[in-house]
């Protein structure tokens, strides 16, 4: 065939162009997905060993498989608030300002009081980071969400007297009518009290997947604790918890397969706050205390006044001072110089407030004391509550963060994550980091740097 001549070629041309220029542009990428799953007291042992441990967990070893995994160093105090709000912030609990579980209460005038409420953090959290990203946000119980900023859909956790009354306080704190819709779309109750039991985890997990697929967070932060109960009440190793595990797995596997459903590309963080200890003994440093004359009580033995106080925090117990007297304070240091140098007591070490402020935690302690392997810190129950005691319980964590039974674990699978690398030991503060460059947000408070996840 001979050529086209160069003038038809070009008309040709000419035609084609605007066809070209009509053709539509490439689908911008699809915004990012993010699921963060909290397993309170999960050892990385429990999933990098699952099978020798004879414990069946197919989706969280499914997870390891998948994608990176570490074992973590957490925070002073090793407990589940301070690290839940470092998980979300990127900050130590002397900056993000969550400096234990239970609010710091010598005279017992908060009626068992937590650190519920948002307000008192004091960082940048990664659901205002998502927010501001333009990402949409969800929450299922998470710890210390009650009025927190940035969650579009919110089931914040929250307590008081154990009764019916704490599901309406629940109702009133949550997303205003997102209590009702969830129960109804999961034909499940929201869990109230303090409920740590398998079947309120279990409720957890249909509430998460109804809240994905009727609303579809961008961000969804949810939190399963019977696992750490079963730990406190039966000892880390045992079949209770093992079976509690297990149970635990087969709900993560459901709200996965939601996320997974409503966002094939979500990234999947799963992240626990502490690892445990087997304890058989307790000390009630308050005891030594009121037996110095440092703490005040009635003939009943209610304390009425304190010039030390101790703040206890399970493996780890941190000693505040009424005021700033050097003499008070070499008081209450000689108290427990005596105390340690009998080994009995279960004392391993006596960091001063210095020292507890380098770690991250405890601005406001004069003394932090570290508990030795199977000791953990007892309350104050009146008059007649001895210096040492057989443990209430089998099981506890709160020990100093370099205990290496304090490490826990993140498990992240998702596009561009490399599978199967071990990331080995990391800070818990490169955590949120990480998943803030993974939904394109920015922690204006984050400590560290992001981890590499290729």
């Amino acid at each position: 065939m001979p050529p086209i001549p160069r003038l038809l070629a070009m008309v040709l041309a000419l035609i084609a162009a605007p066809a070209a220029l009509a053709a539509p542009p490439p689908a911008p990428p699809a915004p990012p997905a993010l699921l963060l799953v909290s397993i309170d007291g999960l050892r990385p042992v429990e999933v990098l060993e699952a099978q020798a441990r004879g414990a069946r967990l197919p989706v969280l070893t499914g997870l390891l498989a998948e994608g990176a995994h570490a074992r973590v160093v957490g925070v002073l105090p090793t407990i589940t608030y301070p690290s839940h709000t470092t998980l979300i912030t990127g900050a130590a609990p002397a900056r993000h300002g969550i400096l234990s579980n239970t609010t710091f209460d010598p005279l017992q005038a908060n009626s068992g009081g937590w650190y519920w409420y948002a307000e008192d953090i004091k960082v940048d959290t990664l659901w205002q980071a998502a927010r501001r990203a333009g990402l949409t946000t969800g929450n299922v119980q998470w710890p210390v969400t009650v009025g927190v900023a940035g969650v579009d859909w919110n089931l914040p956790q929250i307590w008081r007297s154990g009764t019916a009354d704490d599901a309406k306080l629940g109702r009133v704190l949550a997303t205003p009518g997102l209590t009702r819709d969830l129960e109804t779309r999961a034909s499940v109750a929201v869990p109230t009290g303090i409920d740590e039991t398998p079947e309120a985890d279990e409720a957890r997990g249909r509430l998460a997947e109804a809240l994905i697929a009727s609303h579809g967070p961008r961000f969804l932060t949810t939190y399963f604790t019977a696992f750490d109960d079963a730990q406190h009440q039966h000892g880390p190793d045992s079949p209770e918890a093992r079976a509690v595990l297990e149970r635990i797995d087969a709900a993560l596997g459901r709200v996965l397969a939601a996320e997974r459903a409503r966002w094939p590309q979500a990234v999947v963080a799963l992240v626990s706050d502490h690892g445990f200890g087997k304890v058989d003994r307790q000390l009630c440093l308050t005891r030594a205390l009121a037996d110095a004359g440092l703490v005040q009580t009635d003939a009943r033995g209610k304390i009425t006044g304190w010039d030390a106080a101790a703040w206890n925090m399970g493996g780890s117990i941190a000693v505040l001072v009424a005021r700033d007297d050097p003499a008070l304070k070499a008081r209450v240091g000689a108290v427990l110089d005596r105390l340690r140098a009998d080994p009995a007591n279960g004392i391993a070490r006596v960091l001063d407030g210095a020292a507890a402020q380098a770690m991250g935690g405890q601005p406001q302690a004069a003394f932090v004391i570290g508990l030795a392997p199977g000791v953990m810190a007892a309350d104050w129950a009146g008059k007649d509550t001895p210096l040492l005691a057989p443990a209430h319980y089998p099981g506890t964590h709160g020990y100093l963060p370099d205990d290496p039974r304090m490490r826990s674990t993140l498990l992240i699978a998702g596009p561009g994550i490399a599978r199967g690398r071990d990331l080995g030991e990391i800070d818990m503060r490169r955590i949120a980091p990480t998943l803030a460059g993974l939904i394109g947000a920015r922690l204006a408070d984050a400590e560290l740097p992001p981890l590499d996840l290729r």
